[in-house]
């Protein structure tokens, strides 16, 4: 699984298809709980780039852990571990228990590298909590300039009234820029949006991202890492909506029903739905080639999976490579030692802490804690909307030994992920 060559070209499109710690923390009442941490520096990685370059930087962040900023596969391999699967030519990938946050294996987790629409995962964590869903909102001539040509879309319309909830289904189904930017037309504008995304990433400590459009739509130096794409993703899925919207396989708007574009949640030609798949972002551009996110539960452990930019350009085959990446992680958790771990936002961080980069550090160049990773919380407010506090009803809490975090052991993924029927 050595670093891989660049992609080919491709038909340039604006986002479709074409990634609890440890001590985490949970609570079931309106009461926050304070959070106690320790936080290594982390080293700093050098400034992001978005050529086409196929080797990884010799030094990139170790935000999670030193292996994690090495070139190349990381994993500990030992008697009873299954060997990584063949045939996994992703740039970049990670393989992370979704609770415990501890990352099983990783292929330069830290390499920068354009997202595409998995970018979205970052918009909608951002600005989801900020619009109750049945609002309702007549999209504007100007809310539609500026969607890029060639750009996956849902097909929404000027002068058309749409609820807040159908605009987020063609987001996360459609992978659509134009309900991207109608909605941060609703958040106070593009640029008002990128600089909230930005603030939320470096509160996520995401701190490889670099955030230029709300869409992922290919932009200079936009960029971001299957390490950043994890903890997005994590944080998202705390959020009931979120889970709902990234979990659904079909819906309608108006009277066009539009279907999910994850192929490991709706199934294709070629790629069965996978067991257990519960979301949660794909994307694909022709700088960023093929990305996506999964999360997938079974056996009561639930995995978060990565990929970025395959190299073989089969039909599907990010969603082959992380099916393939699933399996072999389920096989191997509870019996691999981790190579690193998803770390907590700042906020989970104690008073008068320092971690190891600045806030106002650039977003790519690295550092932050190599803490254990907590829950976040919506925050109707918006950019910083990462808390040390997370309500889930019916949810335990479960106080793990030796740890100031608390963490709800079984994973709150959507009721219909667990019920519905397999195509």
């Amino acid at each position: 699984m050595s670093p891989v060559s660049p992609s080919g070209a491709r038909v340039r499109a604006g986002g479709g298809a074409g990634t609890l710690p440890r001590r985490s923390l949970l609570v079931v009442s309106a009461a926050a709980l304070s959070l106690s941490v320790t936080a290594p520096a982390a080293l700093a990685a050098p400034s992001p780039t978005t050529s086409p370059t196929a080797t990884p930087p010799a030094q990139m962040s170790t935000l999670g852990g030193a292996r994690l900023g090495m070139p190349g596969t990381q994993v500990n391999l030992a008697p009873g571990v299954p060997v990584l699967p063949k045939g996994v030519t992703a740039r970049s990938w990670i393989v992370s228990d979704a609770e415990s946050g501890q990352v099983l294996a990783a292929h330069n987790a830290h390499w920068a590298l354009p997202p595409a629409s998995t970018l979205k995962m970052l918009f909608a964590d951002t600005v989801l909590p900020r619009f109750p869903k049945d609002t309702r909102y007549k999209v504007a001539p100007a809310d539609l300039k500026g969607v890029g040509d060639g750009s996956s879309v849902a097909g929404i319309k000027e002068g058309v009234t749409y609820s807040v909830r159908d605009l987020w289904l063609g987001v996360f189904l459609k992978s659509g820029n134009d309900a991207v930017h109608v909605l941060s037309a609703m958040n106070g504008g593009v640029r008002r949006t990128v600089e909230d995304m930005q603030k939320h990433a470096e509160e996520l400590q995401a701190l490889d991202t670099r955030v230029v459009s709300p869409d992922g739509y290919d932009a200079p130096g936009q960029v971001s890492s299957a390490y950043d794409l994890t903890l997005i993703a994590r944080s998202g899925l705390q959020k009931k909506d979120f889970r709902d919207y990234c979990a659904t396989v079909s819906a309608k708007i108006g009277t066009a029903e539009i279907r999910n574009t994850n192929r490991l949640l709706a199934g294709d030609s070629d790629v069965p739905v996978y067991p257990g798949i519960a979301g949660v972002k794909n994307g694909n551009t022709t700088h960023a080639g093929a990305t996506f996110t999964g999360v997938a539960e079974r056996g009561g452990k639930v995995l978060l999976v990565t990929v970025m930019n395959p190299e073989k350009h089969d039909h599907n085959e990010v969603y082959k490579e992380t099916a393939k990446l699933f399996d072999w992680g389920f096989q191997a958790v509870g019996k691999v030692n981790p190579v690193g771990e998803l770390v907590p936002p700042r906020s989970a961080a104690p008073a008068g802490s320092t971690s190891g980069a600045s806030p106002r550090q650039s977003p790519g160049t690295g550092g932050g804690a190599g803490s254990k990773a907590a829950a976040s919380v919506p925050a109707v407010s918006g950019s910083s909307g990462v808390g040390t506090a997370l309500a889930i009803a019916g949810g335990l809490l479960v106080l793990l030994g030796g740890g100031a975090f608390l963490v709800n052991r079984r994973w709150p993924l959507p009721d219909l992920m667990r019920r519905r029927s397999r195509p």
